[in-house]
């Protein structure tokens, strides 16, 4: 098994050895480091891959969330605070997930289960997340496959590190790690199409195409240029 190789950012002594008791518990992570500046993390990376930081956001000198905003994306970050404010300023940054302090196990081990995800499909350069048979697709979300008729999906959404799946049963989205462009890749290209660089709309569901938008049970998708093309020769074709 492929590890998540991570380390631990955090001034308080207290707080490193909190999330460093987590770490050594969880098999599927690798402790290459603690430190108590983000500047001890620079020289860590200058000699070896990391794919995960535990990054408190309230450091001297330099901040988490700064910071954050400065490493490569292939990095992934879980932000760790005691205020609960920061967390929508995580989400304007490179991070995964964020935790309060003080640091529950199991909400713990659910953020960190996120980077493994990601890693995993990283790794294997193929997407885990999503598995496609001829009528239906599986859905990985945390810890379970969510089985989905592929004629009840009405689009998918690209949101940063996830990817939304809308149901036309279901109130609540399906949330997974992944990328559009790795769910694009396994989905039939007679029922699906990318019209966004943040949208793929399934094509039997499009209600009405009004002043270059997408109307799908009253979202609006917009079209990008493009894709534009692509999506009128699908028009032409099965106009009467």
């Amino acid at each position: 098994m492929n590890k998540v190789k991570c380390l631990i950012v955090d001034d308080e002594p207290l707080a490193r050895e909190q999330i460093e008791i987590y770490v050594t518990k969880t098999s599927f992570l690798e402790l290459r480091g603690t430190c108590k500046s983000v500047f001890e993390v620079i020289e860590i990376m200058e000699n070896e891959k990391i794919d995960l930081i535990f990054l408190d956001i309230q450091m001297p000198e330099f901040t988490g969330i700064e910071f954050s905003r400065n490493i490569s994306n292939e990095v992934k970050i879980i932000l760790v605070t005691a205020f609960v404010d920061y967390a929508v300023e995580g989400y304007k940054v490179n991070a995964m997930d964020y935790l309060l302090k003080p640091v529950d196990y199991d909400e713990f081990l659910s953020a960190a289960y996120k980077a493994k995800i990601w890693c995993d499909m990283v790794n294997n350069k193929k997407d885990i997340s999503v598995q496609v048979n001829n009528d239906y697709l599986f859905i990985k979300t945390a810890y379970k496959y969510i089985k989905v008729d592929l004629n009840k999906i009405l689009y998918f959404e690209g949101l940063k590190d996830y990817v939304k799946t809308i149901v036309d049963y279901q109130s609540n989205s399906i949330m997974t790690i992944s990328s559009l462009k790795a769910i694009e890749n396994v989905l039939p290209k007679d029922k699906f199409m990318r019209v966004h660089r943040s949208f793929i709309v399934a094509l039997g569901k499009i209600k009405m195409i009004d002043k270059g938008q997408i109307i799908i049970n009253e979202k609006q998708i917009p079209v990008s240029d493009q894709y534009k093309d692509k999506l009128m020769q699908f028009i032409t074709k099965h106009m009467v």
